[in-house]
């Protein structure tokens, strides 16, 4: 399956997406101010993969002037429906439809591994003003956490994933290098179980294993965790990074 089926997977799923995927801590997004050296309040911010608008919101809730960058139909849709009031453009990390130097902040929630680096950095510095920043942030499930570690490994066994390709995937996730500066934050969430089994059919590799295949996969995990949580409320643990470059 290509990188670009994947992506687009995302966009029969969108309603899905919007309602189970987590949110960002708030140490993040303070995190990404202090690591670009300026607030988020009135700046002016390019949100790029936006999706569903999971990561615009909360810019929008610290003041920021946001416009929104989304490849995706479905997910556009979505994203209109939960922010009708902001900016939303089509268009890709790789050729972002902005002028140039018009933005202090360009931001990647879940979406840089999308992009080509070879093209989307340079666009990113294109568009930022100067002393501008890029800011690309992650939530990943905490593996250090016995029962997230031992889910992992059989969801990388079903879907077919070898260990190779599950560590390219973390490093293409998040840019690094002496010119990033990252920043991780731990936090946890309570949701029911039907939410967590919901968040994992939002993900890409489940999305286009078939219907049929996702609903078995889906199901034995559900009939684990109805055991090892049998309160029906799974807490889910997170390690959210954010790697931020100064222009």
């Amino acid at each position: 399956m290509t990188t670009t089926s994947r992506a687009r997977s995302f966009d029969r799923a969108a309603a899905l997406y919007a309602a189970n995927r987590p949110s960002y801590p708030a140490g993040l997004l303070d995190a990404v101010e202090e690591l670009s050296g300026r607030p988020l309040a009135g700046a002016r911010i390019a949100d790029v993969g936006a999706g569903t608008g999971i990561l615009t919101a909360l810019l929008r809730a610290r003041g920021a002037r946001v416009v929104a960058v989304e490849p995706g139909a479905g997910m556009a849709a979505e994203f209109r429906r939960a922010l009708p009031d902001v900016p939303l453009v089509h268009g890709d990390g790789d050729r972002l439809p902005l002028a140039a130097a018009s933005v202090d902040l360009v931001t990647y929630a879940q979406a840089w591994h999308w992009t080509d680096p070879d093209r989307s950095v340079p666009e990113a510095l294109r568009v930022l003003r100067p002393g501008g920043a890029l800011a690309v942030l992650r939530n990943d499930s905490d593996e250090s956490v016995p029962w997230i570690a031992d889910q992992a490994d059989r969801l990388r066994r079903s879907l077919g994933i070898d260990e190779d390709t599950a560590r390219e995937e973390r490093v293409r996730s998040l840019p690094s290098g002496p010119d990033f500066a990252v920043r991780r934050v731990r936090w946890s969430r309570r949701v029911p179980l039907e939410t967590h089994l919901a968040n994992l059919a939002s993900q890409s590799h489940l999305l286009v294993l078939g219907r049929e295949r996702a609903a078995a996969v889906l199901d034995e995990e559900r009939e684990r965790l109805a055991r090892l949580f049998p309160d029906g409320t799974v807490e889910e643990a997170y390690v959210a990074a954010a790697s931020v470059t100064v222009r």
